[in-house]
């Protein structure tokens, strides 16, 4: 009980450094504007389009699976409820002339693509904010080399929310045992213990070792509680949920980029022996080996990365899939529509089961990878674990 109170100390300063990394490179990654250079200004133009067969076929076309697909799996500067109606979010940008912050609810309604502030216009243009002229007819080249978005995305938002969800948690939890140390676990307590002893018993010790592992517990509860929590509530169709935050190739990258800098600052001598010269090996044969060793250090993180970017994105666009041939096949005929709903709810609640499955294993499986990387980076080498292993016997023997 006394290891159990003594990991939470260090928890929560892991995670509220985590989600302080995690808030700043999301909002630089998701939130880079993609402007276009002004060259290109005639395919980012912001104004109303004009009137005739395009406008005709818009409106017309129907219901756009693969826009509301999209629109669900990626960020945004506002949070989506139902219908028509959705959350504004703040807007932060920084130019050469300073910082402005107002609402997304600018951007809200057709023919209002703009916004006059104080240093220039902006525009909302394929989800980036850019700056546009006082006519709105393209970007200002000169005013977006310069121009930043720190904006509370739907990302951001979602992720402050788990944060505060985790935070209240296991506050929660740690106070239950200072309060009641010894006594059984009841309430929260109850479901958190096991998913902690879980990670330290299945994960941490299998993998970095008995004497090597409560350093790393932290960082990889950290980890596994931030992806679990989210993707769940991933999972939830309406507010707070129903972001697929775990699925964002920035905070993938950022989890990722996590394990590497630890491997890297926590790798002994023998690590890095093994990494740039084998023992044993010929030196013809190390030319070979060594960049590929090295190459290697950096595609552990990149398939960390692209496991858990790909495996939740999938999830949500398959189930969002069936779901679209609901309003595909009905706009074709009421009849047919009707009977493809059947199969197709049918199979978004299999695929919403099959997630929750999934959920747990991408947290599990992130967990476990970055422990045994952590593992294989302060590991002694072989003849120190024959020593202490022909020692054991020796001693089990008598």
């Amino acid at each position: 009980m006394t290891n159990k109170i003594n990991i939470f100390k260090p928890f929560s300063s892991a995670l509220f450094l985590l989600f302080a990394f995690l808030f700043i490179s999301n909002a630089t990654f998701a939130g880079d504007s993609d402007n276009k250079p002004a060259a290109m200004q005639s395919e980012v133009s912001v104004t109303a389009p004009a009137e005739g067969s395009d406008k005709k076929e818009h409106t017309e076309g129907g219901f756009d699976a693969g826009k509301m697909i999209m629109e669900h799996v990626s960020d945004s500067h506002s949070w989506h409820l139902f219908g028509h109606y959705a959350i504004p979010l703040p807007i932060i940008v920084k130019t050469d002339k300073g910082i402005e912050v107002f609402s997304s609810s600018h951007f809200g309604h057709e023919g209002e693509e703009r916004y006059q502030g104080s240093n220039y216009n902006y525009g909302l243009v394929d989800g980036s904010i850019v700056v546009v002229d006082s006519q709105l007819e393209g970007v200002d080249a000169a005013a977006t080399a310069t121009l930043t978005d720190f904006s509370i995305t739907k990302n951001v938002a979602a992720m402050l929310i788990s944060m505060l969800l985790m935070l209240w948690v296991f506050l929660s939890v740690a106070k239950a045992y200072t309060k009641n140390p010894g006594k059984a676990p009841k309430g929260l307590q109850s479901f958190i213990e096991p998913l902690i002893i879980f990670v330290r018993d299945d994960v941490a010790k299998p993998s970095i070792g008995e004497k090597k592992y409560e350093r790393f517990m932290p960082f990889l509860l950290t980890v596994f509680f931030f992806i679990l929590f989210n993707n769940y509530l991933g999972l939830i169709p309406f507010f707070p949920g129903g972001v697929n935050l775990t699925g964002s190739i920035s905070i993938a990258m950022v989890l990722a980029g996590f394990t590497l800098l630890i491997t890297f600052f926590i790798a002994n001598k023998h690590y890095w022996r093994h990494v740039f010269a084998m023992p044993g090996v010929p030196i013809p044969v190390l030319i070979i080996l060594t960049p590929i060793e090295i190459l290697g250090l950096f595609l552990r993180p990149f398939v960390l990365m692209i496991r858990l970017f790909a495996n939740i994105t999938a999830g949500h666009i398959i189930a969002l899939a069936f779901f679209s041939l609901i309003f595909i096949f009905g706009e074709m005929n009421a009849g047919l529509g009707l009977g493809v709903s059947l199969f197709s709810l049918v199979f978004t609640i299999f695929m919403g089961f099959l997630e929750l499955l999934v959920a747990f294993l991408q947290a599990y499986v992130f967990t476990l990878l970055s422990a045994i990387y952590f593992g294989s980076a302060v590991d002694e080498g072989h003849d120190v674990h024959n020593h202490v292993d022909d020692h054991t016997d020796s001693r089990t023997t008598h």
